[in-house]
């Protein structure tokens, strides 16, 4: 990437990757956030991001170093006990004039396990939340959910070992159906879906605690949560320790949400909803759950249809870390889920 001494540019940033959360820096230049997924941000400076599959990242660079030619790189955040490949993939910021043959310098990258820059970089986020720009956070909550990640195993006589991973929302592993969720929720087709999603799970424990590896019932199964239209949600993601803790990237299809809490531990409903931010937190469609901890969103299910909502890392969401919300149509045509395209082919 070629630039100009004194010029300032906006690099639009995406990770695109299947697996991994990335760290991304630029050697000797800061990088000031002002936008994460497609939502402006409180401008801050930092010498690195952190940004999981799924989320885009807008950032502004000053041309104001020594010219010369500087690697950009970004490298994997990985603070569990889970291999990754720690590879380092680079790029050159260069500027105009500067022969090829100069060589560029590293930047400092953060740590691959460094989960107190994670979390600290996490909690700078914040809505820009002006009269142009509000941050319409839902104050009034009409619907509290509780949903735990977890890890387990299955028999599984044709695979390697005689047993498979999934993984699970509320000890629910989530079975892909043969039509289309969205086309059997506008014909009312009977028997592709249910609408049974506990709001929490079945049985609380110590979430966090020590390794849970015994056989833990999962289910699979493909169950669905009903949404009243224009109701105001809270979603509490909390990180378990069955088979392992893990950072998740989860994405809600069809929203943007407001991301009001995270703690590392386990969510104490009596006391940490008195710590949310409800004021400027961050506006975005994909959350990063920390490792061993939770996150809260909210949001207002004021887009009828059935939206996805799924850990972005495509193993998990392979295993079945996932599930779906069915938002019920609005009163009126326009606020109800249209009807397929009349050449649209069938799922």
């Amino acid at each position: 990437m070629e630039v100009e001494q004194g010029k300032t540019y906006l690099l639009r940033i995406i990770n695109a990757a299947l697996n991994d959360e990335l760290f991304f820096g630029i050697a000797g230049h800061n990088l000031t956030v002002v936008e994460v997924d497609a939502v402006y941000t409180k401008p801050f400076t930092t010498q690195a991001i952190l940004i999981a599959p799924g989320q885009t990242t807008n950032v502004l660079v000053k041309a104001n170093q020594a010219s010369g030619r500087y690697f950009m790189a970004a490298r994997p955040f990985m603070d569990a006990p889970v291999p990754v490949d720690n590879k380092t993939a680079t790029a050159i910021f260069q500027y105009r004039g500067v022969p090829n043959t100069v060589l560029p310098s590293l930047p400092q990258l953060p740590n691959p396990n460094d989960t107190s820059f994670a979390l600290s970089y996490n909690k700078k986020l914040r809505s820009l939340n002006t009269p142009n720009f509000p941050a319409n956070v839902p104050l009034k909550v009409d619907r509290k959910l509780f949903y735990t990640i977890g890890f387990g195993k299955e028999s599984c006589p044709s695979c390697i070992n005689g047993t498979r991973f999934v993984a699970s929302l509320n000890n629910i592993s989530f079975e892909m159906p043969q039509v289309g969720l969205l086309q059997a929720h506008y014909f009312n087709l009977k028997g592709v879906f249910k609408t049974d999603f506990p709001d929490r799970p079945s049985t609380p424990f110590n979430y966090t605690g020590a390794p849970l590896t015994a056989n833990l019932g999962t289910s699979t199964g493909t169950r669905l949560s009903k949404i009243a239209f224009n109701s105001t949600v809270e979603l509490v993601l909390q990180d378990t320790n069955l088979l392992t803790v893990e950072s998740h990237p989860f994405h809600l299809h069809g929203y943007n949400f407001f991301v009001v809490g995270t703690g590392i531990g386990n969510f104490d409903p009596a006391k940490d909803p008195a710590k949310y931010n409800l004021v400027d937190p961050v506006e975005r469609n994909t959350v990063g759950v920390p490792t061993g901890g939770w996150t809260a969103i909210r949001f207002r299910a004021d887009n009828p249809g059935v939206w996805f909502m799924h850990c972005h890392l495509e193993l998990h969401t392979g295993w079945g870390l996932k599930m779906a919300f069915v938002v019920e149509d609005g009163p009126g045509l326009d606020l109800s889920v249209l009807p397929p395209p009349k050449d649209l082919p069938p799922c």
